[in-house]
């Protein structure tokens, strides 16, 4: 189990995968799998479509992870657009898949979903997942967490509210959202403690390696983009191979600090590039 990891007082380090859109990208897939697993991270997880659009992806993904590679598998569950029967679908199928380690989320909601769905949704939070999960299953749950507040949230304090809430309805750990500034993180930290919630958590990087990830990555998931990045990418933006290198040691460095700072684990966020991925390992260790 991925808690007991924690308990051996050694810094986690894990990945995040995405299951491929199209069938004819599966094999590609499971080859991006089989390099990451040579890096031994402790855990991979792997995310899920909006409204679980791609929930049988995700179990197929996992159930590699877990049966073939021998590596704990977390497998993402979102509740935006699930019913109670949705989710007890998903989890009969990674039941039957040998997969016992879910990251519950409430998700980003789906273009299709009209406000009336929305606001009648059957599991309005992360925490009334957790919760329904934790009392019908015996999963391990893990929960996301954000050091620069969830954006609907209307700031940090009640943010952590909410997030003891999610602790408390039966998470076992936490990822954080990708940030780039590590001074955010430790101030989160401090918060988070003080409030209560005595979880885990693991810290979510994700290198940018492209002038357009950035500008991607900075509106889903609202992450603030300090000077030095900023700088980084004026300077480097239009030359692929030199931001490419700039980007996994901006990566590294950031890494290495919270390292130094004896965070609880250090989470990947791969975009499936394991050579970027072991580049970064490398560095690291």
């Amino acid at each position: 189990m991925i808690k007991e990891l924690f308990s051996e007082n050694k810094q986690l380090l894990s990945f995040e995968v995405f299951p491929p859109k199209k069938e004819e990208e599966f094999a590609n897939a499971f080859l991006v799998l089989d390099s990451l697993a040579g890096l031994q991270p402790d855990f991979i997880s792997v995310t899920y479509g909006a409204g679980g659009s791609k929930s049988k992806k995700t179990v197929e993904i996992a159930s590699y992870i877990q049966n073939n590679l021998k590596i704990n598998a977390l497998a993402h569950m979102t509740c935006v657009g699930s019913g109670k029967e949705d989710i007890d679908a998903v989890t009969a199928q990674l039941k039957e898949a040998n997969v016992n380690h879910v990251l519950a989320l409430r998700g980003d909601r789906p273009s299709y979903m009209s406000d009336e769905q929305f606001n009648s949704r059957h599991f309005p939070h992360a925490s009334d997942l957790t919760g329904y999960l934790n009392s019908s299953t015996d999963f391990h749950i893990a929960g996301a967490c954000y050091p620069e507040k969830h954006y609907e949230a209307k700031d940090l304090d009640r943010d952590l509210l909410h997030l003891k809430k999610k602790c408390d309805a039966g998470a076992e750990f936490l990822i954080t959202q990708l940030f780039f500034d590590n001074q955010v993180y430790y101030e989160f930290l401090d918060k988070a403690r003080s409030t209560g919630i005595s979880l885990p958590i693991c810290a979510g990087i994700m290198p940018i390696t492209s002038a357009k990830q950035l500008g991607t990555t900075v509106s889903l998931s609202g992450s603030s983009v300090p000077k030095k990045l900023a700088d980084l990418i004026a300077t480097y933006g239009d030359d692929p191979a030199e931001m490419r290198k700039a980007g996994i040691d901006y990566a590294i460095e950031q890494i290495l600090d919270l390292k130094a700072h004896h965070v609880d684990g250090i989470h990947i966020y791969t975009m499936n590039k394991p050579k970027v991925a072991r580049e970064i390992v490398s560095a690291i260790k």
